[in-house]
């Protein structure tokens, strides 16, 4: 199943819900959405920086990585960043692939 490293950031009510909630809490609805979606949460940190919250999450497909990102995002409490994640093999497979791409600039 393909892999996606979600990032969020909570707003300020956010932070209010996510103290009322507990972090366990948290985790406890991040996971019941996850299994609703047929996804599972393969690890779930809780960060200061730029972000509040980091997971990887085994999706089924884009389509319903993107659809968790969206559900999460609008409600407002919570910003997300989704990345897809490619395995080692993946990126063997796609440096090997051959492509006809010119730089800005290059001769033709």
């Amino acid at each position: 199943m393909p892999k996606y490293l979600m990032q969020a950031s909570y707003t300020p009510e956010g932070l209010k819900g996510l103290a009322k909630d507990t972090a366990a809490g948290r985790k406890a609805a991040v996971q019941a959405a996850l299994k609703s979606a047929k996804c599972k949460l393969e690890c779930f940190y809780f960060s200061f920086g730029a972000d509040d919250v980091v997971l990887v999450v085994d999706a089924p497909d884009n389509v319903t990585a993107a659809a968790i990102s969206l559900t999460t995002a609008s409600t407002g409490m919570v910003r997300i960043r989704t990345t897809p994640l490619l395995t080692v093999e993946e990126a063997d497979q796609a440096l090997a692939l051959p492509t006809k791409y010119r730089a800005p600039g290059a001769e033709k």
